[in-house]
């Protein structure tokens, strides 16, 4: 009975260790490859952006974008008048940053436009620029576009008084904002011949640049005469910074330091009403939670702190459960992958394993019952060969061992001539195609799932270890 027990035992163990190094292996994919593509932090930028900054234009996204655009609806034939209304409302909205789907996530966010900001090796400066539009949002462009058309009207105003100081007549139906440029030629005058006319244009313009310069007398800028709150936010983290391409790799910030930056930020904006009013002027989404805590908080600086904490640090939690769901499928991908490679039959493994017992229990035998507890092991030594060799070598590659000897190519260790590589393609694919085997390849792909952390938990509860713990021991 214990000798049972112990054979299941040394199952359930070797089972553990091989779904932990698997799971370890493919863990250690996954990162290598959100590190080099830098997905983790571009996702964090994104979500930055978009709450920041406010969301970008339709149109100026990149050729990728319009790419995975047109894969989308691609055989989406029938649409209803509805569903176009929506999309023709939220192009005039503007679109998120944040992906909102896996091909979005592993294809537009590492080979699309870097919502990163750019990576600088000075320390923060002293004095923060001001607040501007960020480059490519719709509170950029809605800003040129009011600067554009209060532009064209000042600039009809100003020729429309200069013609009427030079006595000539205005054609209400051929405005001065409609001349050609040999008509406005003609009607431009010397400013000493018309005291009162450029005295009017003057003032034309004045008007016109203070129309233009509303958004700057608020605080905000144009895009290029300042910075984004996603920048200045960025500017606060530098120091603990380094360079990705050229952009920043920062991918985890700790709600408190988003706090204080926050703080400072306002306290050089000239307060946290000031810029609330001005991130309302962008249309920046984070000026409702902002105000909220701000109401909440009474006005006081330190209950407004922990407000924003608290807040910053329930959006990562919500941000991360949402980067989980989709890295939760390329998971599967690469768990199906791993599997297939080394093709892992677990159900395979596991007989294996018991074998394995069985093998030492016939050598430990031996020594009683004589050359006869041998004859199980035969069917393991090829023909002519000494079976004390052959012995030798089945104990010496375990069923732990064989784990990765079903691979297209395999490896083996040679005391005389060292490791030998071979190809065995031919025997992985007739393993791969036997429906004998896909039981086991399914089992594993669904261990794999469950991730190293749970493998290596239930490892760590079956054999007995301990994890080591900090703190004082009772006396």
């Amino acid at each position: 009975m214990i000798s049972l027990i112990s054979y299941y035992a040394d199952l359930a163990i070797g089972l553990i260790l091989a779904f932990l190094l698997l799971s370890l292996l493919v863990s250690g994919i996954n990162e290598g490859i959100v590190r080099l593509l830098g997905i983790r932090s571009k996702f964090l930028w994104a979500y930055l952006r978009d709450t920041l900054d406010g969301a970008e234009t339709a149109d100026g996204t990149s050729r990728l974008d319009r790419i995975l655009d047109a894969l989308r609806r691609f055989g989406r034939t029938a649409r209803t008048a509805s569903a176009r209304a929506a999309q023709a409302v939220s192009s005039e909205e503007g679109r998120s940053r944040l992906p909102a789907s896996l091909l979005g996530v592993f294809a537009r966010l590492p080979f699309g436009r870097d919502p990163r900001p750019a990576f600088s090796q000075q320390p923060p400066p002293m004095q923060s620029p001001p607040l501007a539009a960020a480059a490519g949002s719709v509170a950029a462009e809605k800003m040129t576009t009011a600067q554009m058309t209060t532009g064209q009207a000042a600039t009809g105003q100003a020729a429309a008084g200069q013609a009427a100081a030079a006595g000539e007549s205005v054609d209400p139906a051929h405005t001065a904002g409609q001349a050609d440029p040999e008509e406005i030629a003609v009607l431009t005058v010397e400013p000493a011949e018309t005291g009162q006319g450029s005295g009017a244009g003057a003032g034309a313009e004045a008007g016109a640049a203070d129309d233009a310069g509303t958004g700057a007398a608020d605080g905000v800028l144009p895009p290029g005469q300042g910075k984004s709150m996603a920048e200045l936010l960025h500017e606060r983290l530098q120091e603990i910074d380094h360079a990705t391409r050229g952009r920043t790799s920062i991918a985890d910030i700790p709600p408190a330091r988003f706090a204080v930056a926050v703080m400072e930020i306002a306290t050089e904006h000239g307060g946290v009403d000031a810029l609330m009013r001005d991130l309302d002027a962008l249309k920046s989404p984070f000026s409702r939670p902002l105000k909220a805590v701000w109401d909440r908080a009474s006005h006081d600086l330190e209950a407004f702190r922990h407000g924003i904490e608290d807040w910053f640090d329930g959006e990562m939690e919500r941000l991360s459960l949402l980067y989980r769901r989709y890295v939760r499928w390329v998971i599967v991908a690469l768990g199906l992958v791993v599997t297939l490679v080394f093709s892992m039959d677990s159900l395979e493994y596991g007989k294996t394993l018991l074998r394995d017992n069985a093998y030492r229990s016939a050598v430990t035998a031996f020594g009683e019952t004589g050359p006869q507890a041998l004859e199980p092991l035969r069917e393991q030594c090829e023909p002519g060969q000494d079976p004390y060799a052959c012995v030798t070598d089945v104990l010496s590659t375990p069923a732990f061992v064989k784990i990765f000897t079903y691979a297209p190519v395999s490896v083996t260790m040679d005391a005389a001539d060292g490791p030998a590589w071979a190809w065995r393609g031919g025997d992985w694919w007739q393993r791969l195609t036997s429906p004998g085997h896909w039981p086991g390849f399914l089992i594993t792909l669904v261990a794999l799932l469950f991730g190293a952390p749970f493998w290596w938990d239930i490892l760590r509860r079956a054999s007995g270890l301990r994890s080591r713990t900090s703190g004082s021991t009772p006396s």
